[in-house]
C-alpha cells in the first residue's frame, strides 16, 4: 500500500498527510484550497490528479472534510470516490459528520463492492503532528484490519468500535458534548476565580494534582486563555457543528437532557456573538463580556 490519496488538506488533513509522506509513502493531495495544495507540494506531495483519477489509481484514499456536504458530495459526486472507485478499493474517512451520511456512503460503497471505513479522529492539530491520534473506528471488521497499518502511521490509540458504520461517529460525538460541558466549566470556574483576584497559574498547579484536572482544562487554559491567544486550534464553529449532531440524535430518541439543552444555548450565543472562528476556549472571553453586560445591567436598574 504506497500510493495514497488524500482529500482534505486543512488543519487536520495537512499534518497526517505530511506524516505519511515522512514514513515513505506515494502521497497524493487535493484541496479546494490551492495554496493548501502548494504547500502540500512543497513538503514532497504530489498534487495536480483529479478526484476521478485518485480513486482509480491510488490503493488507500483518505479524506478529511469539514462537513456533511462537503464529504457526501466528495463521496457520491459525479465526480466522486464511489462513482469511480473500482472494486475492492479502500476509502478511509477521518470527518466528523452526521451519522446519517455515514450510513449513506456506507451502503452505496457496498453496492460497487468498495471497501469504506468510518474513523473519526480526536487529538486535535498537535495529535495530528505528533502522530498520537486516537481513531474511533466503525464498519467492518476485515476493512480495519487492511487499514489498520496506516491509522497506526498517523495515530497511536487505534480502536474499533463495532460493526456499525456509524459506531465511531457516535464515539466521536460522545468524545466531543463531553469537550462542550469541559470548555464552558473551565471558562466559568476560571472566571469565578479571575474575579476572586486569584492567582490563575497557582490555581491551575493545584487543580492539576486534585480532581477538578482535566484535559481540556490543560489545553484550554495553558495554551489559550493564560495566553490571550484564541487562534484556533479547534474552532468554536466546529465544537458547535458537533454539538448539532448530537442535538439531532436526542431529538430523534426523543430525549430530554436538560443541562445539555442549556449548554447549546450558551454556543449559539457565542458563535453569534461573532467567536466561531477562534478557538472554542475563547467560551472563556464570552462568559467574561456577558458578566460585564451583566454587571452594567444591574447598575443601570439601581
Amino acid at each position: 500500500m504506497k500510493k495514497i490519496g488524500f482529500i482534505g488538506l486543512g488543519n487536520m488533513g495537512m499534518p497526517m498527510s505530511e506524516n505519511l509522506l515522512d514514513s515513505g509513502f506515494d502521497v497524493y493531495g487535493l484541496d479546494v484550497n490551492h495554496e493548501a495544495e502548494t504547500r502540500f507540494e512543497k513538503r514532497g506531495g504530489q498534487i495536480g490528479r483529479s478526484m476521478e483519477d485518485l480513486a482509480k489509481f491510488c490503493d488507500l484514499i483518505i479524506t478529511s472534510l469539514p462537513s456533511s456536504e462537503a464529504y457526501e458530495s466528495v463521496y457520491l459526486g459525479d465526480e466522486g470516490l464511489i462513482r469511480n472507485s473500482h472494486a475492492n478499493s479502500l476509502l478511509l474517512d477521518t470527518s466528523t459528520v452526521a451519522p446519517e451520511s455515514n450510513e449513506k456512503i456506507a451502503q452505496a460503497a457496498k453496492q460497487r463492492s468498495i471497501q469504506f471505513l468510518q474513523a473519526p479522529v480526536s487529538g486535535g492539530v498537535v495529535g495530528a503532528v505528533n502522530r498520537t491520534l486516537t481513531f474511533m473506528a466503525g464498519g467492518p471488521k476485515e476493512t480495519f484490519n487492511a487499514v489498520y497499518p496506516i491509522m497506526n502511521v498517523l495515530g497511536e490509540n487505534i480502536f474499533h468500535i463495532d460493526e456499525r458504520i456509524k459506531s465511531g461517529t457516535l464515539t466521536k460525538l460522545i468524545n466531543n458534548l463531553f469537550i462542550g460541558f469541559y470548555t464552558a466549566a473551565v471558562s466559568e470556574a476560571v472566571a469565578l476565580a479571575d474575579k476572586q483576584n486569584m492567582d490563575l497559574d497557582a490555581l491551575f498547579d493545584v487543580l492539576s494534582v486534585s480532581y477538578g484536572q482535566s484535559r481540556i482544562y490543560e489545553r484550554n487554559y495553558k495554551t489559550f486563555i493564560a495566553n490571550d491567544d484564541y487562534e484556533p486550534g479547534f474552532t468554536l464553529k466546529l465544537l458547535r457543528k458537533d454539538m448539532n449532531f448530537v442535538k439531532e440524535i436526542i431529538e430523534r430518541e426523543d430525549m430530554h437532557l436538560p443541562v445539555t439543552d442549556v449548554l447549546m444555548h450558551i454556543y449559539e450565543e457565542a458563535e453569534e456573538a461573532g467567536l466561531g472562528a477562534k478557538d472554542m476556549s475563547v467560551l472563556y472571553e464570552h462568559i467574561g463580556e456577558q458578566e460585564i453586560s451583566f454587571q452594567s445591567k444591574k447598575e443601570r436598574v439601581k
